[in-house]
């Protein structure tokens, strides 16, 4: 099988269901920075050793896939017979959960702090700017066509969760974050 299939020439690109739209569609647009997101991730995971950080983060990936499916998707155009994974509340209450978990293990917070520190931690301050920047790309769509509201809700939860994580990976590798300095 070929990896390139010719029919994106012109500029258009196919929604699952087959409805063709052009590629700088507020919906390619929103979930194209979610497939950018998923790489910023897997970068990060490229400089960090804990296993179990690691592993959440591959959770987190798993979980985008399942996302940008979702917004490549419309609800109602032609998925007749085709089961599509959605984003649910579920998803964005276990990284409310996690973000819980990992403050407990962190210092209290007491400044603004710099992205960076760490190569790791700077990837998922990297991660959270991008994941900000698909959330207000999502917002956008959800503005000009019915989207699945729990998207918008995950992605908030998963930007807070990306900042917490920065701090997280900061702190097991003893390297302290960066205070703003007015």
């Amino acid at each position: 099988m070929k990896i390139y299939t010719k029919t994106g020439d012109n500029g258009e690109t196919s929604l699952f269901g087959g409805k063709r739209v052009w590629k700088d569609d507020l919906r390619i647009a929103a979930y194209g920075t979610v497939d950018e997101l998923n790489a910023v991730i897997g970068v990060a995971l490229t400089e960090i050793d804990d296993k179990e950080l690691c592993s959440l983060l591959q959770s987190l990936q798993n979980d985008l896939f399942v996302l940008g499916s979702d917004l490549a998707t419309p609800a109602d155009k032609g998925n007749k017979g085709f089961v599509i994974p959605r984003i649910e509340k579920e998803n964005y209450e276990r990284l409310e959960l996690l973000i819980d978990k990992y403050e407990t293990k962190l210092p209290e917070l007491k400044n603004f702090i710099l992205p960076g520190g760490s190569k790791g931690a700077a990837n998922l301050h990297l991660a959270r700017t991008v994941c900000r920047r698909a959330e207000r790309e999502v917002v956008s769509l959800s503005k000009n066509e019915e989207i699945n509201s729990e998207v918008e809700i995950y992605l908030n939860r998963l930007s807070d969760l990306l900042f917490v994580l920065a701090r997280y990976q900061n702190f097991i590798t003893g390297t302290a974050d960066i205070n703003w300095q007015k």
